[in-house]
């Protein structure tokens, strides 16, 4: 190997070769100060880098998502966006079915939760969301009113107490409310008026006032990505469907986009920096890691160990029994993602630097990752997914509550 073979493979991979010190050294740093103690203040301070690199990364995702999508439908014909559409739909649900059945899997192999309750403490309070207004919440936020509010807000259901008044009517001779005795006329047809009119006045009205929790308009801060990306796309084959009277604002979008995927090759080289700060400062944030293990530890085996396994098992095999290629090349290419990913805990933040991995690294069609990589970003949460129901059944292991199949098969269906 000459010294043209090393020179060029590091100037390929400088950026996986710097993400992946950055870790090592974020990882070597935090250990390294933890004895220290840092006040959370310090400890806010020290990752400030880092902080800088999710904001610069959530500065681009808003319009990263809007053009991208924009011309990428704008670039399709309608057959092929609904081919495309239709494969991505299928291939988001089976991953996330897979993923939960992974989940499920592990938290009944493993057991985690078994005599656990006594070194766990509660904390916090639950909030109860009823599963009717979560959905609607979901399809209400897939058309937002106003896009420019849609950009830092969406619409989420709050719940208030208002008093309801209900009148009753207590009879003299103290009847409960709804039995009341009926008039003397209905009793005996020969009863003079006055005697009806005394039955009417010796009865009583109460009025009950009873408190009813009632959902109200509200809203929760953060970008509503589905809006935009249900907007984006109906913008985008209305483009596409115009032809030449389009071609203006397709050239607007498509610049856009070259645009922003240029800011992106420049904060690029600022992620290891950012990555190594925010690694090490969720690490020292860490108040007592030997509490941690005690309590969650097997909790957080099995999670990694379920994302591993969908991660590195699940993922790669689709990939190969579709394509028919050695899924490592490409997932080597991605390694720049999936580590800033690991760093940011952000699948949005990580959005441009999956573009540029895509794109440029691997060479995929730039019409492909237009429309499959924003949407993904949205909907697609394998990981999520995964947790969610193995942290159902955890809680009910913790509290000795055996769970048969019907009411896993109905935690499976729930996710």
């Amino acid at each position: 190997m000459t010294r043209e073979h090393v020179l060029r493979f590091l100037r390929r991979n400088a950026f996986i070769l710097l993400t992946v010190s950055a870790v090592v050294i974020g990882v070597s740093l935090a250990f390294a100060l933890r004895p220290y103690q840092l006040t959370y203040r310090q400890i806010k301070y020290f990752s400030f880098p880092g902080e800088l690199l999710m904001r610069m990364l959530q500065m681009l995702v808003l319009p990263l998502i809007v053009s991208s999508l924009v011309t990428g439908m704008a670039s399709l014909d309608n057959k092929a966006t609904g081919r495309m559409g239709m494969r991505a739909a299928v291939y988001y649900m089976v991953t996330t079915v897979i993923a939960v059945f992974i989940g499920i899997l592990m938290v009944t192999i493993i057991h985690p939760g078994k005599g656990s309750k006594e070194g766990l403490h509660r904390e916090g309070r639950i909030e109860t969301i009823p599963t009717a207004d979560a959905f609607m919440d979901l399809v209400r936020n897939m058309f937002p009113p106003n896009l420019v509010e849609a950009c830092f807000k969406q619409f989420k259901t709050q719940y208030s107490t208002r008093l309801v008044t209900r009148t009753i009517v207590r009879t003299e001779n103290g009847s409960e409310p709804g039995t009341s005795m009926p008039p003397p006329s209905s009793m005996d047809n020969g009863t003079s008026l006055l005697e009806n009119v005394t039955w009417a006045l010796g009865t009583l009205q109460e009025v009950l006032s009873l408190e009813e929790t009632v959902p109200v308009p509200g809203s929760a801060n953060g970008i509503n990505a589905l809006g935009l990306v249900v907007f984006s796309v109906a913008f985008g084959l209305v483009i596409g469907g115009m032809k030449h009277k389009g071609r203006v604002l397709r050239d607007f979008f498509d610049s856009l986009n070259e645009a922003i995927m240029r800011m992106v090759g420049i904060i690029i080289w600022y992620a290891p920096v950012g990555i190594l700060f925010l690694i090490a400062g969720k690490i020292l944030e860490m108040e007592d890691m030997a509490v941690l293990g005690g309590q969650l530890g097997m909790y957080t085996l099995t999670v990694i160990v379920g994302l591993f396994l969908h991660a590195g098992g699940v993922l790669p095999l689709i990939y190969f029994l579709i394509t028919h290629r050695n899924p490592f090349p490409f997932i080597g290419g991605m390694l720049q993602a999936l580590i800033t990913a690991m760093g940011t805990s952000s699948s949005s933040a990580t959005l441009p630097i999956t573009f540029r991995c895509l794109e440029e690294g691997l060479g995929v069609d730039r019409r492909i990752t237009r429309f499959v990589l924003p949407v993904g970003a949205t909907v697609n949460m394998d990981g999520t997914a995964l947790y969610e129901a193995l942290a159902a059944i955890f809680i009910a292991q913790v509290n000795n509550y055996e769970l048969n199949l019907g009411q896993i098969t109905t935690i499976r269906h729930l996710i």
